[in-house]
């Protein structure tokens, strides 16, 4: 037995378990790291949630054992993806509510909210997605057939914009709206004397103001719902423009249970409670949440005659669209966040709304600064006021697929000449030599490969035109994915710990089934995501 002691200590340390140095190496892959030379390697390690080493497979399996190694079989590996500007608590109610997107006419908008109804007998019609642009007659609905449908219960029909709704007369006498009523920012619609329904811009708070507050299931199941969508297109932070402060703590908690695993950027909505609270507290930074920027409006949408243009629009004479605020209004905002450091993020889109704002911002701003003040859309742009941009800083945020989306139609609002100085990505890029991009969903699909399509191709997804969209305003491959990588971290102030495969930044990464800096224009919308991960944690992996 003496004799045996040793032999037996001996085979114990050979089973003796193996000392691992890392979580995670990922090997065998095309890796865009995105960092400051567009390097590309073919595996990396992870270690506690970040980004330990990067390089050669052969080089780092020496160096490190993994507990677990992913042999990516080749694929293309990316940063996160990230989206620079949507609504995603918004989208994640909407997927409870009536889905109206493709919808080809006013009819299949009714039949849709008919098969709703049956499946839904009680409570508030909440609707998204129409868009008259879209159908054979393309003119605003009008509520009659809805009345005679729903008599009695109220039902709201949110254009894709968001920026105009279609309402039932329920819902408008609960709301106490009458024939003339007008309201600063907005429009209620009347024809003949009568009300048609239709809410543009600040009008439609009016009837919304009376839906029912969602209950706390309702919202766990929209933020719950909206990541797993989000996930499944390899997104792994989302900046989410406009909540109220009182959606914070419901966040970090769903966050704080390991229920929400999504990094969220949020900007607080343009109204004074919301200045208070984050005036009071100050910036509000986790791993997983950042809070320091406000989003203002500054007009509506170019599809529902919102946007404020310069002069009167092609196809409606003596209509200029408005802008939502007084001007005074956004030169009170913009003086109180630059004194108390926040970042001001403001919707645009008209080229008036824009002179307004880019104007107000540098007055504020005073030259070049490292502040980030965006101009979320900075759709039409007087050639004239595109050099605020560069010499005051201020950062364009764009969403490629509005171009792609709005094309068919944008000529006819705008007239030729104006459209040339419209959805302008390349020159606004080159105001500060970066530029984050975003998808706006809802009003757009989520996925981010479509927005790095749309900024490449400029074409829509079944390849038109031929020659793109105003090509002369199309990105480079590398510039995309900048745009949905770094650059829009850096619209967060967050590139020091994300947006590239750089050593410890977050191990936020994702796996396609092709590789879109190389494959032909046309297959680029058809790339899909294999595996999201986040903090090296597989969050989604296609089935």
């Amino acid at each position: 037995m003496k004799k045996l002691l040793p032999l037996l200590l001996l085979f114990a340390s050979a089973c003796k378990q193996k000392e691992f140095n890392a979580d995670l190496l990922v090997k065998n892959a095309v890796v865009y790291t995105v960092d400051s030379n567009f390097t590309v390697a073919n595996a990396f390690v992870v270690n506690g949630g970040k980004i330990m080493a990067v390089g050669k497979a052969e080089a780092l399996e020496e160096k490190y054992t993994a507990r677990e190694v992913v042999d990516a079989g080749g694929k293309a590996i990316y940063p996160g993806f990230i989206d620079a500007h949507a609504h995603f608590y918004n989208y994640g109610l909407g997927l409870q509510d009536v889905n109206l997107n493709n919808t080809k006419g006013w009819r299949d908008v009714l039949d849709s909210v008919n098969v709703y109804a049956r499946r839904n007998p009680e409570g508030w019609i909440i609707g998204r997605g129409w868009d008259q642009n879209k159908w054979k007659t393309k003119q605003f609905p009008n509520k009659s057939k809805l009345d005679s449908l729903f008599p009695v219960r109220p039902v709201i029909l949110t254009r894709i914009d968001g920026h105009a709704l279609i309402a039932n007369q329920a819902a408008l006498t609960l709301a106490g709206v009458k024939p003339g009523q007008t309201i600063p920012g907005g429009e209620i619609e009347t024809i003949n004397g009568k009300l048609t329904g239709m809410m543009v811009d600040n009008a439609q708070d009016l009837v919304r103001h009376k839906i029912p507050a969602p209950g706390d299931q309702l919202i766990q199941s929209a933020f719950l719902d909206a990541q797993a969508n989000c996930f499944a297109v390899g997104i792994t932070t989302v900046d989410d423009c406009g909540l109220p402060y009182t959606m914070i703590n419901t966040i970090a908690q769903l966050q704080h249970k390991g229920e929400l695993k999504m990094r969220m950027y949020v900007m607080l909505s343009d109204n004074s409670d919301n200045y208070d609270y984050l005036f009071k507290r100050g910036v509000y930074k986790t791993p997983l949440l950042d809070v320091r920027a406000f989003k203002v409006y500054a007009d509506g949408a170019l599809g529902s005659r919102g946007a404020c243009l310069l002069k009167p629009y092609s196809d409606q004479k003596n209509w200029r669209g408005f802008l939502l605020s007084s001007q005074k209004h956004f030169e009170d905002v913009a003086q109180k966040l630059a004194a108390k450091g926040f970042q001001m993020c403001t919707h645009a889109i008209g080229d008036s709304a824009n002179r307004v704002m880019l104007k107000i911002y540098a007055s504020v701003l005073k030259g070049k600064n490292d502040r980030r003040w965006r101009i979320e859309h900075a759709q039409v742009i007087a050639p004239e006021d595109i050099k605020y941009f560069g010499e005051y800083s201020i950062i364009p945020s764009v969403q490629p697929t509005h171009a792609t989306s709005d094309m068919y139609w944008a000529g006819t609002r705008l007239g030729g000449k104006r459209l040339k100085s419209a959805y302008i990505y390349k020159q606004l890029l080159e105001q500060n030599g970066w530029l984050p991009l975003g998808t706006d969903f809802p009003v757009e699909n989520i996925n981010p490969v479509y927005s790095f399509y749309a900024a490449v191709e400029r074409k829509d997804l079944k390849g038109f035109p031929n020659d793109g969209f105003q090509p002369e305003n199309a990105l480079t491959r590398e510039q995309a994915l900048r745009g949905i990588t770094i650059w829009a971290a850096r619209s967060n102030f967050e590139e020091k710990e994300k947006g590239s495969i750089e050593p410890g930044k977050y191990a936020d990464f994702v796996i396609l089934d092709q590789d879109i800096m190389k494959i032909k224009g046309a297959y680029m919308p058809r790339v899909k995501v294999l595996k999201t991960y986040i903090n090296g944690e597989k969050v989604y992996e296609k089935k």
